[in-house]
């Protein structure tokens, strides 16, 4: 029964199912498919507010690079495919980004690596 903390900026779009995946670092239990996924935003403050459960449906490993020095030059792998730009980019746009470089700012504001998981739940989620 793992749970997923949000930043207040994605809470809407995860409660409206607008954001229906995440891309997280790897947990000492990695999410599995099948697994149900409690969703809030505020965990541990008194503002702490439950956004919905749901199901993993997919849960891929991620990777990201991005160059230290030349922050233009990016790589975005999803289960040791390496994606081309566009299909990196609808993806950060679905995790509520709204661009691929937003997204690696987020991730590696200063170049280097980011591995994880790209976690996807069903929607609607109750």
């Amino acid at each position: 029964m793992p749970a997923l903390n949000f930043k207040a900026q994605w809470a809407d779009k995860v409660e409206s199912g607008e954001k229906p995946h995440t891309i997280r670092a790897w947990r000492k239990r990695p999410i599995k498919v099948g697994d149900r996924l409690y969703l809030y935003t505020g965990m541990r403050t008194k503002a702490c507010r439950k956004l919905g459960e749901s199901v993993c449906i997919s849960a891929l490993p991620v990777r990201l690079w991005r160059n230290a020095t030349d922050k233009r030059l990016t790589l975005f792998y999803l289960d040791d495919d390496t994606l081309g730009h566009y299909t990196a980019a609808q993806i950060a746009k679905r995790d509520g980004f709204n661009s691929l470089p937003e997204l690696f700012d987020f991730f590696l504001p200063n170049g280097g690596t980011f591995q994880g998981q790209l976690i996807e739940w069903s929607v609607p989620i109750s």
